[in-house]
């Protein structure tokens, strides 16, 4: 009986099922590579009678160094990239179940309570806060003096400006509108109220998922409650 033994694998065969993934180390090196391999062949294949003097040689290795370093910091920016998004993520899982305030005109009124925010990048003499109902007809209003510069949580406790009659729980608006020596500012930010539900992360970056708002960068919250 004869036995037959299966001839090793080469190397260059296991190298083609399962090619070595680039790394941008790779990238940099296989780019110095091509480079030099020109440059070497641009000196051998010179004009005798008018070669290459060390300036256009040095302008060449100049240009080399460059695009290396270049690369190289390509290649450092994108491991700081992922690193933060890495650390968003992570402080954005912090805020699940936390309420916060975002950019919004919208606010809820449950159980007699509505909760929503003001920004103001500048100090306002006056504030003045209208809150309207599904129609747009003004429910209840609030007027401040003397603002200063900030993020201001509001409470409303679904009183009419009659101050006994309570408004019906449901979904209503307000508008800001803020003054200073007279003139309308229009840095006066009206901030809605939500609760983060979860994080969504992907190519747009990180998300928070607040159901009452929608989707929002961690940029786009002004305070956590």
């Amino acid at each position: 009986m004869s036995v037959s033994t299966a001839a090793p694998i080469s190397d260059s065969l296991l190298n083609a099922v399962n090619p070595k993934k680039a790394t941008a180390t790779d990238s940099t090196q296989a780019d110095t590579d091509k480079f030099m391999t020109l440059l070497v062949t641009q000196l051998k294949n010179q004009d005798p009678l008018n070669p290459l003097d060390n300036a256009q040689v040095t302008s060449q290795l100049a240009q080399l160094s460059t695009v290396t370093g270049v690369n190289k910091l390509n290649t450092t920016l994108e491991s700081l990239k992922s690193s933060y998004q890495s650390s968003e993520a992570m402080q954005a899982t912090n805020l699940i179940n936390h309420g916060v305030l975002a950019p919004g005109n919208q606010l809820a009124l449950s159980g007699g309570k509505a909760v929503f925010g003001v920004d103001l990048a500048t100090p306002a003499d006056s504030v003045q806060i209208d809150v309207k109902n599904s129609s747009g007809a003004v429910v209840h209003s609030i007027a401040m003096k003397g603002v200063d510069v900030g993020t201001l949580p509001l409470v409303w406790d679904g009183k009419l400006d009659d101050g006994t009659t309570v408004a019906p729980d449901g979904k209503y608006s307000f508008s800001v509108t803020a003054t200073s020596g007279g003139k309308a500012l229009k840095d006066a930010t009206a901030l809605t109220f939500g609760t983060v539900a979860s994080v969504s992360t992907g190519s747009a970056g990180v998300k928070l998922n607040v159901p009452a708002i929608g989707q929002l960068n961690m940029a786009d919250i002004k305070q956590v409650l």
